[in-house]
């Protein structure tokens, strides 16, 4: 069976199925280059506004593939990496839909997304250590950022293996559902319904004032993109629609 990155768009927001099925969605050079492409033409298409990853059926993604990764030197493993990089650094919002076993590297494709839906087969595992791996690709910076340092020392060296209900509770995903895709397809409609370029300029916002020291940093960077908004199309026309509801009521 091929390795493959599925793009289906409906409604503006693009499913992202990884499908590696003979080696669980294992994350290799190949897919890796394939989801780095998918996402590239995503973003550069205007007919989409959110993303959702998840894998193909039974698992989310089973780690990095551990022939590859034998040999491996840092510009094969920054190229192994490349993938869920490239979802980190996806400007447009991105959820993860974990529908099975996220291991590994496949756990960095979850905490490389700006939302984690958990179905019931769900499980995150590091696995890292145990294999005898230091993490890569940023996994250490995601983990901590998510969990803090006690969460995500329990996952990483201490070897925490955590169900959907126990994701839930430690904040690993944000909610937990029968229909991890529809429900992320459901979300993600949300955010791919909003003005394009706002939603990107806001999860730019985000991510910049969450490493600020005070909350005056952080309106020093809103009330320039606060102010540039206002002046757009898009408020002038939301805000007269909102008006004209308000006066027929």
């Amino acid at each position: 069976m091929a390795t493959d990155v599925r793009t289906e768009i409906t409604d503006r927001v693009a499913v992202l199925t990884v499908s590696n099925p003979e080696r669980r969605n294992a994350m290799n050079l190949e897919l890796s280059g394939k989801l780095v492409a998918a996402l590239e033409r995503c973003v550069a298409d205007d007919g989409v506004g959110a993303i959702v990853v998840t894998g193909e059926e039974p698992a989310f993604c089973a780690g990095g593939d551990l022939g590859e990764l034998a040999d491996a030197d840092p510009a094969v493993l920054r190229r192994v990496y490349s993938g869920f990089l490239a979802v980190a650094e996806c400007p447009l919002p991105t959820i993860a839909a974990v529908n099975g076993a996220a291991v590994g590297a496949g756990l960095n494709l979850a905490l490389a997304c700006d939302l984690r839906l958990a179905g019931p087969r769900a499980r995150f595992d590091a696995r890292f250590l145990p294999l005898g791996l230091h993490p890569g690709g940023g996994y250490t910076w995601m983990a901590q950022r998510v969990l803090g340092y006690q969460g995500a020392a329990a996952l990483t060296l201490f070897g925490d293996v955590v169900d959907a209900e126990e994701a839930l509770r430690i904040g690993l995903v944000h909610r937990v559902s029968e229909d991890v895709l529809g429900a992320a397809v459901e979300l993600a409609g949300r955010a791919a319904g909003l003005p394009r370029d706002l939603a990107v300029t806001t999860k730019a916002t985000m991510r910049l004032t969450a490493g600020m020291a005070s909350q005056e940093q952080a309106v020093e960077v809103e009330v320039r993109a606060q102010a540039a908004s206002v002046r757009s199309d898009e408020f002038r026309q939301r805000l007269a629609a909102l008006q004209a509801s308000i006066r027929s009521r």
